[in-house]
């Protein structure tokens, strides 16, 4: 429970960005927030791995997740002016979570796991290289920000694929990252659960402050479907799938970093743009200008993309789902229709969420007859 409860930060976390992104709408500044957001993901990952290893029932434990909640609302509360004036309260509250929590788990493995706690040194280590950028970043002027975070963002980035070598500590493999795979998985899966909550608290809010004319009651419904549609395509078959595998899998590390670190933060990602894009045919049913094509059309697009891509490598197929990928070409021909004829932003918010759909029933259908017999390890509690 109190991992769930250090989760809701991260509700206010993605409710800023889908704010923030309406608010900005050039490319620049979504380019902007999506360096945010892949450092405030890197803070939810890292934590899921900690917790992994580190009991969260256990009283020192759950001080560190409390404390990482306190400092996760800061770095929310940063994030629609950490490229103006709460530069420095991101860049501290970031670099306070990452390099804080890591070096608070070696002092605990002191005495206990000396090969964990050798590989959580060298990610203090190159935690504490990119430390120093974003701090120098944050303290700058905001013209030189950009620059030196996205320097800070390169080397968190890299780390794993260095195997967060170190000189003196040598590197780490990734048989050595043992995870329990139904942790991993849940977790994950309780992200997703959150993002897509968020997407109804925007569309409920809008909906709530809005006249209620024929347009806007069309778009509520159509947000209301395609937000139903992306938790079929999830959590119908790819999440319990993915699930099993890595539950069962002699090298759950290796899935762990390639379909949930990194899978996932393009998953979320995507129900924040469709959130975004919610309110914005919400706000402005008759019109769709090139920003709000690319937002309703985008959005769908990398999620389709994004669990395609994760169901593929969980099931080990020879190709993606072929619903997924009919659904990116019927993507690829309404944006282009969008951009060329100009239609209403109700007209183009229907035909995503009617894309949407289409896969998810598709899937659903061609796989009805198989089941898998292991779809009730969902719910299996993680062993201690």
């Amino acid at each position: 429970m109190a991992e769930l409860f250090f989760d809701l930060v991260f509700v206010f976390a993605v409710t800023q960005f889908s704010h923030a992104l309406l608010a900005h709408s050039s490319w620049a500044e979504a380019l902007r927030l999506a360096l945010l957001f892949v450092a405030v993901w890197m803070v939810w990952m890292y934590t899921v791995w900690f917790t992994n290893y580190a009991d969260p029932e256990r009283a020192p434990v759950r001080i560190a997740l409390f404390v990482a909640m306190a400092l996760g609302l800061l770095l929310s509360v940063s994030i629609p002016q950490a490229f103006g004036a709460l530069g420095a309260l991101f860049a501290c509250a970031y670099v306070a979570m990452q390099l804080g929590r890591t070096s608070y788990f070696v002092f605990i493995l002191r005495d206990e796991q000396p090969q964990l706690r050798r590989n959580n040194q060298r990610v203090a280590v190159w935690q504490a290289v990119a430390a120093v950028f974003w701090l120098i970043g944050g303290f700058a002027e905001p013209g030189a920000r950009l620059g030196w975070w996205v320097l800070a963002f390169a080397i968190d980035f890299a780390s794993p694929w260095c195997a967060y070598w170190v000189p003196g500590l040598g590197a780490a493999r990734i048989g050595e990252w043992t995870v329990d795979g139904n942790h991993m998985a849940e977790r994950c899966a309780l992200f997703v659960i959150i993002a897509l909550g968020e997407s109804l608290l925007v569309t409920g809010a809008t909906f709530a402050r809005l006249e209620w004319t024929a347009a806007v009651r069309a778009v509520f419904a159509s947000a209301f479907v395609g937000t139903v549609a992306m938790w079929w395509l999830y959590f119908d078959r790819g999440m319990v799938e993915a699930h099993h595998r890595i539950a069962h899998s002699s090298d759950p590390g290796r899935q762990a970093r390639a379909d949930y670190s990194y899978l996932h933060f393009f998953i979320v990602a995507a129900i924040i743009v469709c959130a975004a894009g919610d309110e914005l045919a919400m706000a402005h049913p008759a019109h769709a200008d090139g920003a709000a094509v690319a937002v309703m059309v985008g959005g769908p697009a990398l999620y389709l993309l994004s669990v395609g891509g994760f169901k593929w490598l969980s099931r080990r197929r020879t190709r993606p789902p072929l619903s997924h990928l009919v659904g990116l070409g019927l993507l690829a021909l309404l944006g282009w229709a969008g951009l060329r004829h100009a239609p209403s932003a109700l007209a183009l918010h229907a035909a995503a969420t009617a894309v949407l759909l289409l896969c998810a029933v598709w899937e659903h259908l061609s796989l009805r007859g198989s089941t898998p017999a292991h779809a009730g390890a969902v719910t299996a509690a993680r062993p201690r």
